[in-house]
């Protein structure tokens, strides 16, 4: 059976950064800074994807340093690369699968907290960026489309098992059931 281990980092501007080890290789998600505080949790495996939930400088700050310390591909979706003028290898696209040892990353594509926002799924962990919180959304920012985030949550989020673990990319770890009962947002779902 595939095993999967979750190290959670707490970065700049209180931005939680993950790294995913599935066997030799590894993952980071939301990559901010310090870098080297994402890089000493690697125990010896390979980075293989430097992935960006969207493009808000303190979830992909430290993304350039780990690529040239690990050679390890970035990705993110293109509408926010162009909209915060950021580049990377690849571009996601929604229902996209990265394989990372024996797992595989499910992308989908969450547009509204910014048009590129993406979320993660590996087997039943959801990694949500500023999608989805415990106990809210990430802020109302300009370029933000509160309504749309919620047909994203709605539509794409909510359609996952109940007991999906989420990984949210500020605050403490929660689960889509927990969410449903609890946050603000989501009462009316």
């Amino acid at each position: 059976m595939a095993k999967l281990s979750i190290v959670k980092a707490r970065l700049e501007k209180e931005v939680n950064g993950y790294v995913l080890l599935s066997g030799k290789e590894a993952a980071i998600i939301d990559p901010g800074e310090p870098a080297e505080k994402l890089a000493d949790q690697l125990g010896g495996a390979t980075l293989k994807w430097i992935l960006a939930t969207h493009g808000h400088p303190g979830h992909l700050a430290g993304k350039d340093a780990l690529k040239e310390a690990t050679g390890a591909e970035t990705a993110m979706h293109v509408a926010d690369a162009k909209l915060f003028l950021r580049s990377a290898d690849r571009y996601l696209l929604d229902g996209d699968e990265l394989d990372l040892g024996e797992m595989k990353i499910r992308v989908t594509h969450t547009p509204g907290h910014t048009p590129g926002s993406l979320c993660f799924l590996v087997a039943n962990h959801l990694f949500t960026g500023d999608t989805l919180l415990a106990g809210g959304i990430g802020k109302e920012l300009p370029g933000s489309d509160l309504r749309l985030q919620m047909i994203s949550i709605g539509t794409k989020l909510l359609r996952l098992p109940l007991t999906t673990a989420v990984y949210p990319g500020h605050g403490p770890a929660t689960s889509l059931e927990a969410e449903l009962r609890s946050n603000p947002y989501l009462r009316r779902a």
